[in-house]
This record gives structure tokens, sequence and C-alpha cells, in this order.
């Protein structure tokens, strides 16, 4: 039984409450729809902080990344499995620029991270380059230049759906660079480098019809044998909630979670004495 996960809490993803229903991603300008419980900012801009005496502690964070703060979950459309971050995964850490650019192929999936920001995805095109959407544009740039000091992972793997070949996935990237503002079809950078890895249109903006129906599943799992579930009307909605778990990362999700949790059961109480 020491392996048996245990569901902690199971809640509708119109059960939890929302901070701005209507909030923005700074990557693109279109609305926000059918947020989970919390949503910040999906913001790049924080990554161009790296001046100054604050710069110099950003910098020490970003070789400081703990992959220990990282969550391991998993997302459901309806029964099928589609993304999962094993342990397995987390374990296999991260690296620098110079040594991810020894593995990666065109075609790759990259993957940025920093302590406190969200994770920068971009697709490798070869040539020592890749193409990510950053700061509301596709920009073509050296690896070098567009980790800005992060370590960094392939990613093919975490998405569960059946790759485009790597030739195509590099022609979807490179044919969509200078696009800019309104004519970006993606909310944040790993919309944009899925879509060009797996071509499927639920990676872009409206690229799914919300009616009611919530048939993706993210499970957090939270240790051995807790987890906690939450539902989703669309994939956009599930990634930016999970990029935004990603950001604050592991203990501060537990704690909200654990507050959360505690509120929902203090008000059920209250239900119940009345």
């Amino acid at each position: 039984m020491g392996n048996q996960v245990e569901k902690l809490t199971h809640l509708s993803y119109n059960e939890v409450p929302t901070a701005d229903p209507n909030g923005f991603d700074p990557e693109d300008d279109g609305p926000r729809i059918g947020v989970s419980y919390i949503f910040s900012a999906d913001d790049d801009e924080q990554e161009e902080q790296i001046d100054g005496p604050e710069g110099d502690s950003n910098e020490e964070e970003k070789q400081q990344y703990d992959t220990h703060d990282e969550l391991e979950c998993a997302v459901y459309y309806r029964d099928e499995c589609v993304y999962e971050r094993s342990a397995k995964f987390i374990e296999m850490g991260t690296y620098s620029a110079e040594n991810l650019l020894n593995n990666c192929k065109p075609g790759d999936i990259v993957e940025f991270v920093a302590v406190g920001q969200y994770p920068q995805w971009a697709v490798f095109v070869g040539d020592f380059q890749v193409v990510h959407l950053h700061r509301a544009e596709i920009k073509n740039s050296f690896l070098t230049d567009a980790c800005q000091g992060k370590r960094g992972r392939i990613v093919n793997d975490l998405f569960k759906y059946h790759s485009l070949s790597p030739d195509i996935v590099v022609q979807n990237a490179m044919e969509q660079v200078g696009a800019k503002d309104q004519d970006l079809c993606w909310r944040n950078s790993e919309c944009f480098a899925a879509w060009c890895k797996y071509g499927k249109r639920e990676f872009k903006i409206g690229g799914e019809i919300r009616i009611g129906k919530q048939p993706y599943r993210m499970k957090i799992k939270l240790s051995e044998k807790k987890s906690h579930v939450l539902e989703f009307q669309s994939l956009e909605d599930l990634i930016m909630e999970k990029r935004r778990n990603d950001q604050i990362g592991k203990n501060a999700v537990i704690q909200e979670l654990a507050n959360h949790l505690n509120c929902v059961d203090e008000i059920k109480d209250e239900k119940n004495c009345n």
C-alpha cells in the first residue's frame, strides 16, 4: 500500500475561486477565457531584468535552479494521458546552454528554466539557433542568447502526442518568425513550441470550443500518497495553470492548495452547522 496514490481531493473546475477571469497574458493580447482557480500573468518581461544588483541575484538563482521544487504531474484528456512529467524525468536534471547544444537535433523542443520564472520553450532549428515566442513576437535567436543564462533540457517526450517529422517541425517554426502582437495564435512559448512539434490546433488560441464540459484533468502529485486533481475546459487553459505552478514551485503550490482546502472544509462545516 506504500505506493498507492490516495486522492486528496477532486474539485470541479468551477468549484475553485478565480482571480481575474478576464486576465491577459503579455505573450498575447487576447483575453484569457475559462481560467482555473488562480492565473497570474505569464510574463516574459521578467527574463530581461538582469542588470544591476538585482540582476546579479537573478543570475545566481538561474545557476541554482533546483529540480526538487518541480511538481510531478500528469494530464489526461478523458481517459488518455497526453502529458506526463514524472520523477524520472525531473531527476534527469538540467544543463548549461553549451552542454544542451551538444545534444540538440533540429526539431527538438527545449525548455529553459530558472527560479521564480515561467519556463521558456523553444524549437531548435539547427546552426545553434532556436525559434521561440518571446515578448509577443516569434524570434529566431542563438540558443545561448535565447536562454539568457538559464539552464535547459530537451522536452520532446513530455507531451504524448504523435510528433511531426523534424523537417516539418523546423518548417513550422521558421514560417512564423517575425509574427507578433495580434498576428500571434499562441498564448505562450510552450503552446507555440508544442504546436510546431505536434501541429494540433488545441495549442492555439481558441483552438477548442468551450461548451461547459471539462474533458481535461491535471493530476498533481503532492506526496507518495496524496494527489490533487483539477479539471479544465481546454488544453490551453490547463497549460496556463501548469506554467503558473512551474513558476511558483512545488512548495508554494502545496501550501496554496492546503490553504484553499482548509477554507473549503471550513465552509462545509459552517453549512453543516446551519
